[in-house]
């Protein structure tokens, strides 16, 4: 079966959404706890001396037919995550994982109503909002010499592109704790990620205790637009990444990932619509 024919639209029932969270929620902590990886937890207020990567995204986007007080709350959500994770060392042969250090996001901890996606629509939850901070970590980590180990893709393509300037596919999609983001450390280097909210941008950085030795330059292949047999349509791409060393010589030039997506909105929207997938 091929990744659009497997992407058609399911309706589950409330009790089988229900048993099958519980299902996958059990045996990641069983991984967590009861597996073999040695998981990042040290956290040090001393920066490390060398950036390898930065980046920051906007926190306050006006969507479309969206709240903008959801926007409002996702930015409580996001100060209270980033302070789980900021300053976090990740030495070599550790792995991070985003929802072992963040936790479940509950009320009794602060969280309050965000926006997330379920199923293809746009609904509310406790929390909701952290998949700005898991898109961050992975474009990021796309950018240096880590190795991410477990990434999800968006299944479904919410919004129509405003001002992108990053890759369709290029985020990475998080649902406590069966959509986890894990990143190991496979190099003799110690990193440490930095994440904090400001005013505006939710900003980001790993840094190092040696300089970088090469640049990264992420981009996507083969995107296109498929209309399906069920009657909807499906976005495609393909992620790669350029590596180059200080002489600015190409070294190496990788597949990634792949991006199937079931588009909620019409392809043939105009590009000027105010909303964006960021959220």
């Amino acid at each position: 079966m091929s990744a659009s024919l497997s992407l058609k639209p399911v309706k589950r029932s409330p009790v089988r959404i229900y048993a099958g969270k519980k299902y996958y929620r059990f045996k990641r902590y069983i991984a967590w706890y009861f597996g073999k990886k040695k998981y990042a937890a040290e956290k040090q207020d001393a920066l490390l001396p060398h950036v390898i990567f930065r980046h920051q995204t906007l926190l306050l986007r006006k969507l479309n037919n969206v709240d903008m007080q959801l926007q409002h709350n996702k930015v409580k959500n996001l100060k209270i995550a980033t302070k789980r994770i900021n300053k976090l060392i990740v030495k070599p042969g550790e792995t991070f994982s985003y929802w072992r250090l963040i936790g479940n996001t509950t009320k009794r901890k602060g969280y309050v109503e965000g926006m997330i996606l379920h199923y293809g629509k746009v609904t509310t939850g406790t929390g909701g909002g952290l998949c700005q901070l898991s898109n961050l970590i992975y474009w990021l980590t796309l950018h240096s010499p880590l190795t991410v180990t477990e990434r999800y893709r968006h299944s479904y393509d919410v919004f129509p592109d405003s001002n992108r300037s990053q890759p369709f596919g290029s985020g990475a999609t998080c649902a406590y704790n069966y959509l986890d983001l894990q990143i190991t450390n496979e190099t003799n280097t110690t990193y440490q990620l930095i994440v904090e909210v400001t005013d505006t941008h939710l900003t980001g950085e790993w840094r190092a205790t040696v300089p970088p030795i090469k640049r990264y330059e992420v981009y996507e292949r083969d995107h296109f637009i498929s209309q399906e047999f069920w009657g909807g349509y499906v976005r495609h791409n393909k992620i790669y990444r350029k590596t180059y060393n200080l002489g600015n010589e190409l070294m190496d030039d990788e597949f990634i990932t792949e991006n199937h997506a079931v588009m909620m909105y019409s392809p043939l929207l105009a590009e000027q619509t105010a909303a964006t997938k960021q959220f």
